[in-house]
C-alpha cells in the first residue's frame, strides 16, 4: 500500500519544526513578501506541545523579530532576571562565585525567565496572524527530491499503521509538501536533519558532534521559597569533578520554580545514571528548601547540541537549510540556544526571501547563509565560547571550567581571539 500515490500540497516554504527557529524563519518571511505561502509542520499536538518549560531567554533574536513586542499585552516575556547567582556545590556546602569574575556573557540580566512552550505558542499566534499556514499534529517523516537531486519538500507519515509496521483499517498515506525551499528546524539529531547531513555529507568539514542530556522539571513551591526573577547556576557535586554537566533553578511568576540537570555525554562512568543524580542534586542543602512543601507539576528530557562553533555542520543544502538546534547553535556555558534559534530563523529566512524574489527555487541559494552565519550574531556568540566543552573534556570540572573562564574573558575583549586557538573536540 505503500506504493499508492501521496496527495500533494504547494507552498512557497515548508518549515518543518514549530520551535522557536522555525516560528522566526515562517514569521520573517511574511514579513517579507506577505503574499508567500509558508506551513509549518509540528509534530507536538500543539504548538509548545514538545518545549519543556523553563527557560532564560536572550532577548536579542525577539528584538530583531518583532520590535515592538513589548507594546502587546498577551507576550510570554513577565519575568526579567533581578538576581544571578553561580554555585559550586560540594557534598554539603556550596560556594557562591563573584559576579565581577564571571564573563560579561555570562551575565543575565537583561534576559527574562520563561516558559518556552508559551513563547512557542504566543510566537504561533502572530504567525498565523500573518497568514502562516501551522499543521501540529503532523509530523514530518521524509525528505523528498526531485529528479535532480534536490530537495523539494516533505511528506509527513502514515497514519493507521499497526504495531508490526503493517497497515491497518484506517491505514491513510501520509501528505507530501513541496516547497521552492525547506528549512529544517526539528531539534537536536531530528531525523530528517540526520539524512540530510549524511546524504549531502553536511559534516565533511565540521569536528565532531557532541552531545549532553538536560532534564527539566517544573515546581509549584510555597510563596515564601519563591524568588521570582531568581537565576541559580551550579556545577560540582553530585557530578564528580571528571564529568562534564551543571544545574539551575529559574524562578518565574505565579510561584513556579523551573530546575534541571545537564550532564555531558561523554561520561565514563558506568554507574552514573542522570536522573538519579539529578534528584540528588534536589537533597543539596543550598537547593533542597526550594522544594520544601512543593508539588511537582511537569517534567521531561531532551538531548543538547554542545559541539559549538566548531561542529556545526554546513547548514545549507540544496534546496533548503538547517535552523535552530538541528544546525547546532546552543551557547554551552550560557545553556542558551533560543535566541541563536530565533536568529538562525531571521537569517535563513532573509536569503529564502531574496532567493524567491530573485525567481529561484529548489537550489543552492542558501548558501548565502551558510556563508554569513559566522560572521553574525549567532557566530560572535558562539566563537567567544568555543574552547570551554573541549577544555572541560580533557581537564575536568575544576581546571577545565577555571581556564575556559579566562579564555572567553580573552574571546569577549578581543572581538573572538584565543591564545589557544581553537580546540577541537578529539572524539565523538
Amino acid at each position: 500500500m505503500k506504493t499508492e500515490p501521496r496527495e500533494s500540497m504547494e507552498f512557497d516554504v515548508v518549515i518543518v519544526g514549530a520551535g522557536p527557529a522555525g516560528l522566526a524563519a515562517a514569521i520573517r518571511l511574511k514579513q517579507a513578501n506577505a503574499d508567500l505561502s509558508v506551513v509549518v509542520l509540528e509534530k507536538g499536538a500543539e504548538v509548545g506541545a514538545h518545549i519543556l518549560s523553563g527557560a532564560v531567554v536572550d532577548p536579542v533574536g525577539i528584538d530583531k523579530l518583532i520590535t515592538d513586542w513589548r507594546d502587546d499585552p498577551d507576550h510570554p516575556f513577565k519575568t526579567e532576571v533581578k538576581d544571578d547567582q553561580f554555585l559550586f556545590l560540594g557534598p554539603a556546602v556550596s560556594i557562591r562565585l563573584p559576579n565581577f569574575a564571571m564573563p560579561p556573557l555570562m551575565n543575565n540580566h537583561g534576559n527574562y525567565i520563561v516558559s518556552l512552550g508559551n513563547v512557542c505558542r504566543w510566537l504561533a499566534g502572530r504567525a498565523e496572524a500573518l497568514g502562516v499556514e501551522i499543521y501540529p499534529g503532523f509530523a514530518a517523516a521524509e525528505v523528498l527530491y526531485n529528479e535532480d537531486g534536490l530537495v523539494k519538500g516533505v511528506a509527513t507519515g502514515d497514519m493507521g499503521v499497526q504495531r508490526d509496521g503493517t497497515p491497518g483499517p484506517m491505514y491513510a498515506r501520509g501528505m507530501e509538501l513541496h516547497g521552492k525551499y525547506t528549512l529544517i528546524g526539528e531539534g537536536v539529531r531530528g531525523s530528517l536533519a540526520k539524512q540530510l547531513i549524511a546524504n549531502f555529507k553536511l559534516d565533511a568539514e565540521s569536528d565532531y558532534a557532541k552531545f549532553g542530556i538536560g532534564i527539566k522539571e517544573l515546581w509549584e513551591v510555597k510563596p515564601e521559597n519563591h524568588r521570582q526573577g531568581l537565576v541559580q547556576h551550579s556545577f560540582g557535586w553530585p557530578l564528580g569533578m571528571t564529568t562534564g554537566g551543571g544545574s539551575f533553578l529559574y524562578h518565574l511568576e505565579d510561584n513556579l520554580v523551573a530546575v534541571g540537570f545537564v550532564v555531558h555525554l561523554n561520561y565514563k562512568n558506568p554507574y552514573l545514571y542522570p536522573f538519579e543524580e539529578f534528584q540528588r542534586f534536589k537533597t543539596h542543602p543550598a537547593i533542597r528548601g526550594t522544594f520544601e512543601g512543593g508539588k511537582r507539576i511537569a517534567y521531561g528530557a531532551r538531548a543538547i547540541t554542545e559541539g559549538g562553533w566548531q561542529s556545526v555542520p554546513k547548514v545549507s543544502f540544496p534546496g533548503g537549510a538547517l535552523i535552530g538546534c538541528s544546525a547546532g547553535f546552543l551557547n554551552v556555558p550560557r545553556i542558551k540556544g533560543s535566541h541563536n534559534a530565533v536568529l538562525s530563523g531571521i537569517l535563513a529566512a532573509d536569503k529564502v526571501a531574496e532567493a524567491l524574489a530573485a525567481g529561484k527555487a529548489n537550489d543552492d541559494a542558501l548558501d548565502a547563509y551558510e556563508n554569513e552565519w559566522r560572521g553574525s550574531e549567532i557566530g560572535k556568540d558562539l566563537k567567544r565560547v568555543r574552547n570551554v566543552k573541549p577544555l572541560w573534556s580533557r581537564l575536568g570540572t575544576v581546571l577545565g571550567v577555571g581556564i575556559g573562564g579566562i579564555d572567553m574573558w580573552i574571546a569577549q575583549l578581543t572581538g573572538g581571539w584565543s591564545p589557544l586557538g581553537t580546540l577541537k573536540h578529539g572524539k565523538p
